[in-house]
């Protein structure tokens, strides 16, 4: 019997974009020859998907699950090739399956995701499984996990059937706090703004430093474009980039249902009228496709 090595292993999985089980089995079962395995995997119906594979998946659903203590939540991206399949009873029989499987796991990331056991092997098997028989290129593009400890809850908003999702962690001080309508309105604002105003974090200070860096240089270059002089423009520059965190910043846009009160403002507001401190966590927002 040939060693079957993980570099084997890999190697099958690139050239037929089968589940690793699946290849590691197929290569046991050729003893270690691999046109053998792939001619396997092909007579199987498990490599079927390779040939599906370089299609692009750009349609899909995003999909939130919140458990009933509001603690936690995931959010997910799962694609395929067109809206009908998309809408089709197959496909979302598909995403409900997925998505209850990993509200049930301890996975927080997509790697961990694609490798939550189910009934029919790992998640990821499962998907390039359905590919055969939904007919389509398929696969879990965007996962994500939310928890929120103590007093504050776990979130979300679908927009647009699905094609943009929300997934928000907001903490509070008082146990009253997180019960009250108040509170409850609040959240379901925010998780409806952050779907409209696409934030890229809660706070500048939480901002990727490169797309700051980025967006600073090119606010520079156009000055110059401008005509503006060397030495006015460290007097400009901060102006721009307060312009940039209230556009990219959750706290510092305006609020969408009243944008003349930003929604860090709005927080202190609640968090005033309810005697408590509220404050968000972090959010996670996917825009199918994007």
């Amino acid at each position: 019997m040939a060693e079957i090595t993980a570099a084997l292993v890999k190697a099958l999985r690139d050239k037929t974009d089968a589940g690793m089980m699946d290849c590691k089995k197929a290569l046991n079962e050729c003893n270690g020859d691999m046109e053998a395995a792939v001619k396997y995997l092909r007579e199987k119906g498990i490599a079927k998907a390779a040939a599906k594979a370089d299609r692009d998946a750009k349609e899909g659903v995003i999909r939130t699950v919140v458990a009933p203590c509001g603690c936690c939540g995931i959010i997910l991206e799962l694609n395929c090739e067109t809206d009908f399949c998309a809408k089709g009873d197959k496909f979302q029989g598909l995403v409900n399956d997925v998505a209850k499987a990993l509200a049930d796991s301890k996975a927080s990331t997509l790697e961990e995701a694609l490798q939550v056991s189910m009934p029919e092997g790992t998640t990821e098997e499962y998907i390039k499984a359905m590919c055969s028989s939904i007919g389509e290129n398929m696969g879990l593009r965007k996962f994500a996990r939310l928890t929120v400890d103590g007093n504050g809850t776990i979130a979300s908003y679908i927009h647009m059937g699905g094609k943009v999702g929300v997934l928000l962690s907001v903490k509070a001080g008082k146990e009253e706090t997180v019960k009250s309508d108040a509170f409850k309105a609040l959240v379901k604002d925010l998780t409806l703004h952050i779907a409209a105003a696409a934030p890229k974090s809660v706070s500048s200070d939480s901002l990727d430093p490169a797309f700051v860096a980025e967006e600073q240089e090119i606010a520079r270059q156009q000055l110059i474009q401008e005509g503006k002089p060397e030495h006015l423009l460290e007097k400009i520059l901060p102006g721009k980039l307060k312009a940039l965190y209230a556009q990219s910043c959750l706290l510092n846009q305006g609020f969408v249902k009243d944008p003349s009160v930003s929604v860090d403002a709005l927080l202190k507001q609640v968090g005033k009228e309810l005697g408590d401190e509220i404050s968000v966590v972090s959010f996670v927002r996917y825009q199918l496709g994007a």
